[in-house]
């Protein structure tokens, strides 16, 4: 009798940690749609964020980093969940936003103009960007807005750049997967980390990507991949995801105990939008 309840106490011992493990680690999804009434534009997001840190940070315990996941063209803000899913349990609140709407004019490329003519449409992803920001300040106020991470693929990454071309001190790290159009920051004041594809249709225009000798002075990690440009999304087959998830880790866990610049809170109206 009294070796079954011994037996049943340890079941039950085990059961309520793999319980408290599998919560611990659980990871929510909120996507919510802003109206920026300005620009009479709606700003779609998704949110992936740890129950438990977010819990912690809802305490007042903590405060989360904010990864900012910017997508490429023609693909949608929920199809990158593979790298939103990973700053996320890496104690991370990832932002994904969706930057284009079925209204907007499609991408073009004009020869001879600064980035093939698509600065209005970093503009205007750099105005969703803030104005995402606003709002999710009063969402959860816990988190650590004044030092970004900004993540993105193609166009999205070229959108990731241009903003830390813009608000350096605002930047935490910059990845990019295959940006193509904007050139790297290679002053060293963050880390950058860099997939690139080998892609006979997609290439990186002139000057974008350094040199190594300049990467290495500057504290910026490209890989070279064998990837198609296209596959870098959750389009992708599984190797490639894993792949690059497997790397992007890497890069976080060494970044992990770097020291995060001390932190001035902007005045709700310090955050101006570009146009």
């Amino acid at each position: 009798m009294t070796r079954g309840i011994i037996v049943l106490l340890a079941l039950c011992l085990v059961s309520a940690a793999a319980y408290f493990t599998a919560s611990k680690w659980a990871i929510r999804h909120q996507t919510l749609t802003f109206y920026d009434t300005v620009r009479n534009r709606p700003v779609a997001i998704d949110i992936a964020v740890r129950r438990d840190k977010e819990l912690q940070a809802d305490a007042g315990l903590a405060e989360l980093p904010v990864a900012i996941l910017n997508h490429g063209n023609t693909v949608r803000y929920t199809e990158y969940s593979f790298l939103a899913n990973l700053f996320a349990a890496r104690g991370y609140m990832a932002v994904s936003i969706q930057h284009d709407l079925d209204s907007d004019a499609p991408l073009v490329t004009k020869v001879g103009e600064l980035y093939v003519g698509r600065l209005p449409v970093y503009e205007r992803g750099i105005a969703n960007i803030e104005f995402a920001v606003k709002q999710l300040e009063k969402l959860q106020p816990n988190a650590d807005y004044d030092h970004l991470t900004m993540v993105g693929h193609s166009n999205g990454g070229d959108i990731s750049m241009y903003y830390a071309k813009l608000h350096p001190d605002r930047i935490r790290k910059v990845v990019t997967l295959d940006n193509l159009r904007v050139p790297f920051m290679i002053d060293g004041k963050f880390r950058i980390l860099s997939f690139r594809s080998k892609d006979p249709v997609f290439k990186p225009d002139p000057g974008v990507v350094p040199d190594q000798s300049i990467c290495d002075q500057a504290g910026i990690t490209v890989v070279n991949t064998g990837f198609q440009h296209t596959d870098m999304s959750d389009r992708g087959p599984d190797d490639v995801k894993n792949s690059i998830s497997s790397a992007l880790d890497k890069f976080l866990e060494t970044e992990a105990g770097r020291p995060v610049p001390a932190r001035v809170r902007q005045t709700p109206g310090a955050m101006a939008q570009v146009r």
